[in-house]
C-alpha cells in the first residue's frame, strides 16, 4: 500500500512513534488510510454541517476495515464574498484548494481520499486534486439547502436578491425584504437552487467520481448521513481494487457531464471549471464541445432560477440519475464510462425510474430542443 512509506519497515519507526503519539494503534497503522479533506468551516452555510458528513464517512472507513485521517481545507462563499473586494480572491481558492490536497496526500501518502466539500470553487478545487493526484478518490458533498416559505412561496437566495431591488425601486417595504432575508435560506446546505455549487455537485455523479444521490439529497436528510457512510466503506473497497480517478475521469466521462448540464441548464461557470478539472486528467475540453453537445441535448429540466423548482424537487423527481436515464434513452451519454461503484454508468442506469412528468421533463415536452447553455464568440463575448 501507498501508506506503507510511512509506517511499514524498521526505519518508519519515528514516523509510527509520531503516530501512535495521536492514539494510533499498530492495527489501525496496518489498514488502508484513507485521507478525509473536510472543508468544514463556520463561515459557509453549506459547510456548516460538514463535521456530522465526515463523521458518518469515517465510520463506513472504519467498518470497511481502514483507517481514516480527517484534514481541512479553506473554503469562500461566493454569496457572502460578492459585492466588495472578496469576489477576487474566490477563484484563486480553488487552486489553492487543489494545491493544499495535494500537498496533504504526498506528504501523509494516504492510500485514497474522501473529499468533502459543497458550494462553489471548493468543489471544483477538491475534483482538480483527484485528477491530478490519480490515487482512489470518491467526493461526498454536503447536500443541497432546502428551500424557504415566505408568505406561502417557496424563496431562496435569489427572492432576496430581487427583493432587495424590489425594495430600490418602491415595490416592497423594507420591513417585507428584513422578514424575507430570515427566512429564505432556512438552514444548512448549498443554496437550494440549480447554482455554481449544485451544478458541480450534480456533475459529480455525472462524471462518475460520487455516488447516485450525491447531487440532490438534501443536507438535512437522513439519506445524505447514510450517502456518506457509504462512500467511507466504497473508498476503502477501491483501494483494494486499485480503481484510480484516470480509469473514471476520461473523455466519455466529461462528455456525460456537458451532456447532463445542458439537460438541467446548469451554472455557466461549470464552463469554467470542468474543463480545469479535464486538464489535470491529461484531457482539453475545448469551449466548441459545449456547443456542440449543447445543439444536440434537450433542456429537460428547468430549475432556479431559471425555473420555479428548486434542487429538493429534482431529487423528489429521481434526481441527476433520472435526468442520465433519459439522456441514456437517446443516446446522448456514454453508458460505458466508469464510475466510483464500480459499475459502468449504464449498469448503474438500469431500474432507475423517474416520479412524474413535471421537474424531469420527456423529451418530447423538453423546455427547448437544445442545452440550457451555449458559448458566445466575436463581441458577444467581450
Amino acid at each position: 500500500m501507498r501508506s506503507e512509506r510511512m509506517t511499514k519497515g524498521m526505519e518508519r519507526a519515528p514516523h509510527r512513534a509520531l503516530f501512535k503519539a495521536m492514539g494510533y494503534t499498530d492495527e489501525e497503522l496496518s489498514r488502508p488510510i484513507i485521507g478525509i479533506a473536510n472543508s468544514w468551516n463556520e463561515l459557509i452555510p453549506g459547510h456548516i454541517h460538514l463535521k456530522e458528513i465526515a463523521r458518518a464517512v469515517k465510520e463506513g472507513v472504519r467498518m470497511a476495515g481502514g483507517t481514516p485521517m480527517e484534514f481541512s481545507t479553506i473554503g469562500v462563499c461566493d454569496g457572502i464574498a460578492m459585492g466588495h473586494e472578496g469576489m477576487k480572491y474566490s477563484l484563486p481558492s480553488r487552486e489553492l484548494i487543489a494545491d493544499s490536497i495535494e500537498l496533504m496526500a504526498m506528504a501523509y501518502a494516504f492510500d485514497g481520499l474522501v473529499l468533502i466539500p459543497n458550494c462553489d470553487k471548493i468543489i471544483p478545487g477538491m475534483m482538480m486534486a483527484m485528477a491530478r493526484l490519480d490515487i482512489p478518490a470518491i467526493i461526498v458533498s454536503g447536500g443541497p439547502m432546502l428551500a424557504g416559505t415566505h408568505r406561502g412561496r417557496k424563496v431562496d437566495l435569489i427572492s432576496v436578491f430581487e427583493a432587495v431591488g424590489q425594495v430600490a425601486r418602491g415595490a416592497m417595504e423594507k420591513g417585507e425584504l428584513l422578514e424575507l432575508e430570515g427566512c429564505a435560506c432556512p438552514g444548512p446546505g448549498s443554496c437550494a437552487g440549480m447554482f455554481t455549487a449544485n451544478s458541480m455537485n450534480c456533475l459529480s455523479e455525472a462524471l462518475g467520481i460520487a455516488l447516485p444521490g450525491n447531487g440532490t439529497i438534501p443536507a438535512v436528510d437522513a439519506r445524505r448521513i447514510r450517502l456518506a457512510k457509504l462512500s467511507g466503506i466504497r473508498i476503502v473497497e477501491m483501494v483494494r481494487e486499485d480503481l484510480r480517478p484516470s480509469k473514471i475521469l476520461t473523455r466519455e466521462a466529461f462528455e456525460n457531464a456537458i451532456a447532463v448540464d445542458m439537460a438541467f441548464g446548469g451554472s455557466t461557470n461549470t464552463v469554467l471549471h470542468l474543463p480545469a478539472i479535464a486538464r489535470e486528467a491529461g484531457i482539453e475540453l475545448p469551449l466548441e464541445l459545449f456547443n456542440r453537445i449543447s445543439d444536440r441535448t434537450p433542456h429537460i429540466c428547468n430549475l432556479r432560477p431559471g425555473g420555479p423548482y428548486h434542487l429538493e424537487d429534482l431529487d423528489r423527481a429521481g434526481g441527476v440519475q433520472a435526468i442520465m436515464a433519459i439522456l441514456r434513452e437517446g443516446n446522448l451519454i456514454h453508458p460505458e464510462a466508469l464510475t466510483v461503484s464500480g459499475k459502468t454508468v449504464g449498469e448503474v442506469l438500469k431500474g432507475v425510474g423517474r416520479r412524474g412528468w413535471e421537474v424531469i421533463r420527456p423529451k418530447d415536452r423538453r423546455h427547448k430542443p437544445t442545452g440550457g447553455e451555449g458559448v458566445v464568440y466575436g463581441n458577444l463575448a467581450a
